[in-house]
């Protein structure tokens, strides 16, 4: 442990091997067990809890009552050594809950500059890209996996293996049993896209261009009467050369749970 103008409160409890980085701060009843790694700046809130395998970037900030890195809520678990991992800057507000993962995956990823609200659950072996917002009472099932910039509204529940693409951004209070692809806005029950995340795109500098482009592709995925594989035929042939549409297409074709919509 690096001692290290770190500030530990006289209450918390601070296991002798936590590796503790320059500028921690650890609340009043906080407990960081043996076995975790905490960088520089690193801010640990009352109450808070810190489970062994539980790795946190510089900058991290856990507000009061959250559980990070507590053992899988998985049957097949058999107590391996696994981790959960968390990029720098990202902020867990009260009360949240993440697991680290099995030896299916091995860890649990958050990324980096993410929010997670008060009362997140994020389980075993999901996967969460940079700069993700997950507002009040989202809950993931194992496995799933977020891409960059995905922002899903507040009391959704996401089914375990469901996939969200990157930029997405999902309404609050609905049930996401099925991936939701790049770039789109979703809603509804059952869930379905409503068109593109334009507003979103263009905030993080996304070219009219570009935007245009997928906004055709939505079309010929959602609203031309073709199936699936049909309107990925279609897209390749109208709108080649586009990274985003390669993306998109990639994503649709690895999808095992099939397309919400």
């Amino acid at each position: 442990m690096s001692t290290a103008e770190v500030r530990i409160h006289p209450t918390a409890i601070v296991g002798p091997g936590a590796d503790l980085g320059v500028g921690v701060e650890i609340g009043p009843y906080a407990i960081v067990e043996e076995g975790t790694v905490l960088g520089d700046r690193v801010r640990i809130g009352p109450h808070a809890h810190i489970a062994r395998g539980a790795r946190l970037a510089e900058d991290v900030q856990v507000f009061t009552g959250a559980v990070v890195g507590s053992i899988p809520q998985d049957l097949k678990f058999g107590g391996e050594e696994t981790t959960l991992e968390i990029g720098a800057r990202t902020v867990i507000r009260e009360f949240c809950d993440l697991n680290r993962g099995t030896k299916a995956h091995g860890r649990s990823e958050i990324g980096s500059d993410c929010l997670l609200m008060a009362y997140v659950h994020v389980a075993h072996d999901c996967i969460v890209g940079d700069h993700c917002i997950l507002a009040n009472v989202v809950q993931l099932g194992g496995h799933v996996e977020l891409g960059e910039w995905v922002i899903i509204g507040g009391g959704t529940p996401v089914h375990q293996f469901c996939r969200i693409g990157a930029h997405a951004m999902v309404g609050g209070g609905y049930r996401v049993v099925q991936d939701v692809p790049p770039y789109m806005l979703a809603a509804g029950e059952p869930l379905r896209p409503h068109g593109l995340n334009s507003i979103g795109l263009r905030r993080r500098g996304f070219s009219v261009e570009t935007i245009s482009t997928l906004k055709k592709a939505y079309r010929i995925l959602y609203r031309s009467g073709l199936n699936t594989t049909q309107a990925l035929e279609r897209i390749r042939e109208e709108l080649p050369g586009s990274p985003e549409v390669t993306h998109l297409l990639d994503f649709i074709t690895a999808s095992r749970r099939g397309l919400s919509g």
